[in-house]
Parts: structure tokens; sequence; C-alpha cells
């Protein structure tokens, strides 16, 4: 198996008004975006091409949607412990270029 192109942990993932998780795990591997609960059960799954993500040009920093297979989730990425040496983008700006790159390479 393949290394991950993006691992988020203690992400919060919600389905309209309704939280699913409260430290969830985002992964992009082998051309699909996962959404997992902090149990690593699989919420959602969708190949990256399928994948909608953006940013709500109101909400904070950390927040991003994603919609996977006609579902749309809310997901608060906070960057609570980033890479060492590591200081660019918010963790939602890294998941969408992520998802966008993915993509990218499959097609």
């Amino acid at each position: 198996m393949a290394e991950p192109e993006f691992t988020a942990t203690g992400v919060r993932i919600g389905k309209r008004l309704r939280s699913l998780t409260r430290a969830g795990q985002v992964r992009i591997s082998d051309g699909r975006l996962r959404l997992l609960t902090s149990y690593g059960s699989e919420i959602d799954s969708a190949p990256v091409q399928a994948v909608r993500a953006s940013r709500p040009w109101f909400a904070p920093e950390d927040k991003a949607l994603a919609d996977l297979n006609g579902t749309r989730y809310s997901l608060t990425l906070g960057d609570r412990d980033p890479s060492p040496g590591q200081s660019g983008p918010p963790s939602a700006r890294r998941f969408i270029e992520a998802v966008r790159r993915a993509a990218g390479h499959g097609g």
C-alpha cells in the first residue's frame, strides 16, 4: 500500500447540523478520499475525481466542505500540531490542494 498523499487527524466531521465525530481522520491514498471515525471505521469514501472540496468564504480558515457520493460533509481541520518546520497554509487549504492534486494525477 502506498504512503497516504494527505492525512489529517483530530478532524471534526459533520453532516448537516449533526456531528459525526469530533476526532476523526481524513485520508487521501490510492486515489480515494476516506473519512474515518476516531476508531478507524469508515464514514464515507469516494474516488478523488468524484470529490468536490471547497472552503466556504464566510467560515474560519480551518473549515472545509467535501461532497462525497452526493453528501456534503463539513470538516474542521484544526492545525493543533503542525509538522516540524512547516508553517504554511491552514489545514483546510492543504486539504483542498491535496484533493485537487490527487484528482489531477488520476486523470
